[in-house]
């Protein structure tokens, strides 16, 4: 099946809060459990079909791996809207910030972990779909690192718990990347991937570059597109002219237009709904966002 065609149904996936959007940008910005499961219940009825989850430390908003705040905040969107596709990220535990007197010696900022700490709270929870970075990369200052030894350890779990990856693409050598690992049996293809646009010294958020990376997928893939920041739009239309799925949320964006922050993250999946009806297509459901995806 061809990768390239627009969907008349297109999956819309809300990243609620994310890791790197700092409270002090945004007052709307979920941080507790609570707040980050009504915001995706809310997301779900403005019509997302699945929501992209961080947590928070509820006392000082900043990002957190606790494995109870997971745990909490998906159990308050199971027991709402148990249909809600819930997509956790693998992704914090990669950063690198080299001291001052000793490059080799990690200096304050790092987040790096033992893969397997990366991916307790999805062997623990078991959602439906886990992100799988590839990239290693300069992200501003610091430096992301994800070397493909350690993506294989964070893959195995992923996939042992039955859960789906879906494959984060920063840069084209990522996508180079993904085929080995489907080559050598590390990842089951022809994938789920995501093409992020507008990071810093990635993939820029231009339509050449997402037909670009489009192009460098598996024949068959499924895959979703988006941008960051002010390109979060412009690329809804994008990835759905190119045959991709699309995501939306306050991890990416915080501005329904220039110096309008969102209120919500539903306000922001509302405009995508509206900017793909425009073109002709409908947001998916739930049910038929796990058909596309071929989850269960």
């Amino acid at each position: 099946m061809s990768n390239h065609t627009p969907h008349s149904k297109v999956v819309i996936t809300c990243a609620l809060t994310g890791n790197l959007t700092k409270p002090e940008q945004s007052p709307y910005l979920p941080i507790t459990p609570a707040q980050i499961a009504d915001s995706a219940i809310a997301a779900s009825r403005a019509g997302a079909a699945v929501v992209h989850i961080h947590v928070r430390d509820p006392k000082t908003g900043r990002p957190s791996m606790e494995l109870e705040l997971y745990r909490e905040t998906m159990e308050r969107i199971r027991a709402r809207v148990p249909e809600l596709i819930i997509n956790l990220t693998t992704g914090p535990g990669g950063r690198f910030v080299p001291s001052d007197d000793d490059p080799r010696v990690a200096g304050p900022g790092t987040t790096l972990m033992k893969p397997e700490l990366r991916v307790e709270h999805i062997a623990a929870l078991r959602p439906d779909i886990a992100t799988l970075d590839l990239n290693t990369m300069n992200s501003g200052a610091e430096v992301v690192i994800n070397t493909p030894r350690n993506i294989r350890r964070i893959a195995e779990r992923i996939r042992a718990v039955g859960a789906l990856p879906e494959i984060e693409l920063f840069d084209s050598g990522d996508c180079h990347l993904a085929r080995d690992l489907i080559a050598d049996g590390t990842l089951v293809g022809p994938g789920l991937f995501s093409l992020v646009l507008g990071v810093k010294y990635g993939f820029s958020a231009t339509p050449e570059t997402m037909m670009y990376g489009r192009n460098l997928l598996p024949d068959g893939a499924v895959w979703s597109g988006f941008g960051i920041g002010r390109a979060e739009f412009p690329m809804v239309a994008q990835a759905w002219l190119l045959g991709g799925h699309v995501r939306v949320g306050m991890e990416d964006n915080l501005y329904l237009a220039k110096g309008v922050l969102a209120e919500s993250n539903a306000a922001l999946v509302a405009r995508a709904v509206e900017i793909l009806r425009c073109l002709g297509a409908e947001p998916a459901t739930p049910a038929e966002a796990r058909a596309a995806f071929g989850l269960s």
